[in-house]
């Protein structure tokens, strides 16, 4: 840097001093000498003592780093200057003012001078409007830069290290949980949330996509994730949406669908910054922190295993219905390999060689084969198979994952304190209106606001109050099971727990490749059952 010019000080002048004070833990601004308390008596003494200098103002930054300037603070000051009320800065010394020293360079040897902006910081004996800094100054600012890195580089190991402790180290957990009171390094289930979470994942599982699970949640009203949280008191910014955007899309389900949050795996450090001033930077899955049964899981293991498979297939998940098999995604040619596509003529539904369909003759064969017909002999499969178990009833309930029933009072309490607040409210500001303490327009738009988070809140006690203690024996599919012994139809979940892949030659045989076929020992050395 070349030397500045010094800004004398002019006999008789009263300057209009700016007291700056800053301090933020991050950047290692320990002790109670660095307190904002400290620094605004050491300035206001300092000012109080020299006749030149008024106060015209008192700017504070408490939490923010000083590596970089985008602090509210800070920037009110400089809108201040620009607008003619400030022409004098007084910090404690250099390192509140800022810790990077390229843009603390650019302040204070040509931004401020510029601006005809007096500088003075108490300890480092600075003032610009006496003596000229260029010598020393840019040595301060390397040292306070470098002093900013190095408590920088601790900072990120101390967060590395909880997080590979599995301590939760994030401002807002995943939609479905909440800090604990007693340890905020802990979560535990949201259970109005978590209840929206497990839906999610049985209407996936069933055949529903991803699309049409946010248009069913939408057309309930049900808050998504970022509102959800907002609702609830939380100053919460979600990155990957539009600031418009209060409704469920599908990259919503799709996060939610593959966060192994839900199944007890806390899931951190996905995209660290590079530096004190690097973007964040998603990482390979590989190189997360994956530390398993840190909290109360919202989904069993076997339904996410179940879904993450499906996922993996690749294939839209809608029901028949919506156009699609459910077999897509586990049917292939026996012949080529490749994926069977099914084609509609007259009501009946049949599945063809897709390289057929696409490439000719020249490539495989025509032939096909109906959804009935290949309904009828995975069902009659599966029921010999079933057909060889004992104890159907026994074998459900030992499948039946133990969960503690949960209290859900505490909750029901919590939920109705803060609705009967939004109804004091309202009736203190209807009162308040009457009273012509608020104007008509306020009334209004805080009467929207507390029906808003009213509705919400009512939403969610009715929620809890349909939340149960889960039986399988309970669930119609199973209960219809044990009733008959069998299975009557197939669904999409039951093929995609029990099968792996279908394979339909064009001689006729149908092979049928299950998940538990080598566990079980069901077919040692057999031919693939023929139609």
């Amino acid at each position: 840097m070349g030397r500045r010019k010094t800004t004398p000080v002019s006999s008789g002048r009263i300057w209009r001093a700016a007291l700056y004070a800053r301090l933020s833990r991050e950047d290692g601004d320990r002790g109670e000498s660095n307190s904002i308390a400290t620094q605004k008596a050491i300035l206001e003494e300092y000012i109080a003592g020299d006749p030149t200098l008024s106060c015209a103002g008192v700017y504070v930054d408490d939490g923010c780093t000083g590596t970089n300037f985008d602090r509210p603070g800070f920037r009110r000051m400089i809108r201040d200057i620009e607008a003619g009320r400030i022409d004098c800065v007084l910090v404690k010394d250099l390192s509140r003012f800022g810790r990077d020293y390229i843009d603390t360079g650019h302040y204070l040897e040509r931004w401020l001078p510029d601006h005809g902006v007096r500088f003075i910081a108490i300890s480092d004996n600075i003032d610009s409007a006496k003596n000229a800094y260029d010598l020393l100054l840019p040595f301060k600012n390397v040292f306070n830069e470098q002093y900013a890195r190095d408590i920088s580089q601790k900072v990120r190991g101390s967060v590395r290290a909880k997080q590979e402790k599995g301590q939760f180290i994030g401002a807002f957990p995943s939609y479905g949980y909440r800090k604990s009171p007693h340890d905020h390094n802990k979560l535990e289930i949201d259970p109005v949330a978590a209840q929206v979470v497990r839906r999610v994942f049985d209407l996936f599982e069933s055949g529903m996509g991803k699309v049409r699970i946010a248009k069913t949640l939408n057309a309930e009203g049900i808050p998504c994730p970022s509102e959800y949280k907002r609702l609830n008191g939380d100053n919460y910014n979600n990155g990957h949406r539009i600031s418009s955007t209060t409704y469920w899309t599908y990259s919503t389900i799709h996060r939610m669908l593959q966060n192994a949050m839900y199944v007890g795996t806390m899931e951190q450090g996905r995209a660290p910054r590079a530096g004190m001033h690097g973007q964040p930077k998603m990482l390979d899955p590989s190189q997360w922190v994956l530390v398993p049964n840190t909290h109360e899981p919202i989904i069993s293991r076997e339904q996410w295993d179940r879904v993450q498979a499906l996922l993996q297939k690749n294939t839209r998940q809608l029901t028949f219905d919506q156009n699609l098999s459910p077999f897509a995604g586990y049917l292939k040619c026996g012949d080529c390999g490749r994926a069977m596509c099914k084609t509609r003529s007259n009501q009946i539904i049949r599945y063809g060689c897709g390289s057929y369909k696409r490439y000719g003759p020249t490539v495989c064969s025509s032939h096909s084969i109906t959804h009935e017909e290949l309904s009828a002999i995975v069902l009659e499969d599966l029921n010999r198979i079933i057909g060889s178990i004992q104890d159907l009833k026994k074998l459900a309930e030992e499948a039946t994952p133990s969960v503690p029933k949960r209290d859900l009072s505490l909750e029901r309490d919590r939920l109705q304190a803060s609705l009967d607040r939004i109804y004091r409210l309202k009736k203190t500001a209807y009162e308040d209106y009457r009273e012509g303490l608020l104007s008509k327009e306020d009334f209004l738009r805080y009467k929207a606001d507390y029906e808003t988070q009213e509705k919400h809140l009512t939403k969610q006690l009715e929620q809890l109050s349909e939340e149960k203690e889960s039986n399988v024996l309970d669930n119609p599919w199973v209960a219809s099971l044990l009733q008959h012994g069998k299975l009557t139809e197939l669904d999409r979940a039951t093929i995609a727990e029990t099968i792996q892949e279908i394979r339909v030659y064009s001689d006729g045989r149908i092979a049928i490749t299950y998940r538990f076929a080598d566990d079980l020992g069901l077919f040692p050395d057999t031919e693939p059952p023929e139609p």
